[in-house]
């Protein structure tokens, strides 16, 4: 894999323990904003993105002590599914859509398999923590298509 060098001028994720001084919210506050966000449907990565555009808080974790899944969790709105692992379900199920019209685009079929063996590889890593349960199972959808 190429190592990065050159161009490190991108933006860092600011790493603090402790809330910033110049942030004006109260943990309660934060897990208000959150769950708001939660029920209007939007994931946990754009629940992150808004609270940092929109109310100007840097991280959550800081000030709740919790991460947005966890404040999901003790909400009772956690998703049943890893973020990660429902992203590429999702592509995978656009991409078959596009399989079922064309059926000799190889090119795409190479892609459902590579999004397939990523799916089978975080789930299995997900089985084995605990996240999803140990008979949950993804059908491949690859062999059908020929």
């Amino acid at each position: 894999m190429p190592r990065q060098e050159k161009g490190r001028s991108h933006s860092i994720r600011p790493v603090s323990r402790r809330p910033p001084s110049w942030c004006r919210y109260q943990s309660e506050e934060v897990e208000a904003f959150v769950v708001k966000l939660a029920k209007e449907g939007h994931s946990l990565s754009k629940i992150g993105t808004l609270i940092r555009d929109q109310y100007a808080i840097p991280l959550v974790k800081p000030i709740t002590g919790k991460s947005i899944s966890g404040i999901l969790e003790d909400a009772g709105m956690a998703p049943s599914m890893p973020e990660d692992l429902s992203n590429l379900v999702t592509k995978a199920r656009g991409l078959l859509a596009h399989m079922d019209k064309n059926h000799k685009d190889l090119h795409n079929k190479r892609s459902m398999q590579v999004i397939e063996a990523r799916i089978h590889k975080l789930s299995k890593y997900y089985r084995r923590e605990g996240v999803l349960p140990k008979k949950w199972k993804y059908v491949s959808k690859v062999a059908s298509i020929t």
